[in-house]
């Protein structure tokens, strides 16, 4: 069975949950700094797409379907897509009380059912971090985007590396637990050229860990560190996560 076809997955079997997908957005968006992380995402991918009124986009990976949602309401035609349907059931519920819609599917990132640049831009948001075949993932996205390619990972030069170190250290010795991998700049970079992209901007988020803002729980003290630790220098050096948009390149 190869990488990406891995059912035992934790990318899918931790959402495969009810439960999870009920409390996916209090856990991970929760609480004034959770509030704030998303937010300001959502006004760094807003800026990357630029004129949103009836664009074509995927979001894949959509969970439930924070990007999708937000990104409709402001006009685009959204298809999101997510291997879990526990997660999508929320995702369309949400949907409906907003009044907007989105094209909810099951989908898998590692073989989208869409053809060649069938959007104009494809977003995935904390799925490379996780997924089994992450390279195949980004070649899907850069496959079937037209225009532009919008994704997220935890920097390999942050506070992230040593979560990610004590995660996998802990999957490695029968843990259940989410143990994502991090990312350099290189690495993703070289991947987007092998399919014809390059980096257009990017936004890195927060220098010291969410973790550690949330247990302050200041919006804004969180701000005042956070410019200082920038006016410094160090967020352009250690900020995660880092937001990436890449463009496809004229040529290919």
């Amino acid at each position: 069975m190869s990488e990406s076809a891995r059912p035992d997955h934790y990318s899918y079997t931790v959402y495969r949950d009810p439960a999870m997908a009920r409390s996916f957005d209090e856990r991970r968006f929760g609480g004034p700094i959770g509030e704030l992380v998303a937010g300001t995402q959502a006004r760094v991918i807003t800026n990357f797409i630029g004129r949103v009124q009836g664009r074509r986009i995927l979001d894949a990976g959509t969970g439930t379907g924070r990007a999708a949602l937000f990104l409709a309401g402001g006009g685009a035609i959204v298809t999101a897509i997510d291997a879990s349907e526990d997660m999508l059931d929320v995702a369309r519920e949400r949907a409906a009380a907003r009044n907007v819609a989105v094209a909810f599917e099951w989908g898998d990132v590692h073989a989208l059912r869409f053809s060649d640049r069938s959007f104009d831009v494809a977003i995935s948001l904390r799925v490379l971090m996780h997924t089994p075949n992450w390279r195949q993932a980004l070649a899907e996205l850069c496959r079937v985007a037209d225009q532009l390619v919008i994704f997220d990972y935890p920097s390999r030069r942050s506070f992230a590396v040593f979560q990610a170190g004590a995660r996998a250290a802990l999957h490695r010795l029968g843990g259940r637990t989410e143990a994502y991998r991090v990312f350099s700049r290189r690495q993703i970079a070289r991947e987007l050229t092998k399919h014809g992209y390059r980096i257009r901007s990017g936004h890195r988020q927060l220098v010291l860990p969410i973790a550690l803002h949330k247990a302050i729980g200041s919006p804004r003290l969180t701000v005042w560190i956070e410019r200082r630790l920038d006016r410094a220098g160090l967020l352009r050096v250690f900020g995660s996560p880092v937001t990436l948009v890449a463009e496809r390149c004229a040529y290919s």
